[in-house]
């Protein structure tokens, strides 16, 4: 009887709650941070195609870019007779990146599936190419050949089990023509 008032009276074991308390919190928490690198991951590769694709598009619109270098100049413009007219194309953007990341269309935006869950979503492209103006006073200080995108990008995320409301943000890329000679 003394032994079993002598185990009952005994503190050992007292910290294994604590123990397990402090466990499920890290667990809790690195679970949190395992989703902010999720969604980081996510947003850097799917800047990083829209950055090639962007560069792809200047870099198709070099041939009439080459024109306007001949003359001193970087715009994208084409002799047209005695003058010149604006030639530049946005190019393939969507198709790009859907061979990059694997996406598809469906309705208006490009989806991509991480098995039947929607990984991601990309819409509202927006691509503005500024020229460089044609034979500029002061060639130094005048535009050069740009482009710039902007896309929004939807990543659901996801915490315990349950879809949270998604991350959206808008991601913006430029690049622009730079002659080297």
């Amino acid at each position: 009887m003394t032994k079993l008032k002598n185990v009952l009276k005994s503190k050992a074991g007292n910290g294994f709650p604590l123990v397990v308390a402090i466990t499920l919190a890290l667990v809790i928490i690195l679970c949190g941070v395992m989703e902010f690198f999720r969604l980081n991951i996510i947003a850097t590769g799917v800047k990083e195609a829209l950055e090639d694709a962007i560069i792809v598009t200047v870099n198709d619109n070099y041939a009439d870019v080459y024109h306007g270098v001949r003359e001193g100049y970087s715009g994208g413009y084409q002799p047209d007779g005695s003058s010149f007219s604006y030639s530049v194309n946005t190019g393939d953007i969507y198709g790009y990146m859907d061979g990059v990341l694997g996406t598809e269309a469906v309705g208006g935006s490009h989806v991509k599936y991480a098995g039947d869950a929607l990984e991601y979503k990309l819409s509202g492209l927006d691509v503005t190419i500024r020229n460089a103006p044609l034979a500029p006073s002061s060639p130094k200080n005048a535009q050069r050949f740009e482009a710039d995108a902007v896309i929004l990008l939807e990543v659901p995320v996801y915490f315990g089990g349950k879809e949270l409301a998604p991350m959206k943000i808008k991601l913006k890329v430029q690049a622009g023509y730079t002659e080297v000679f």
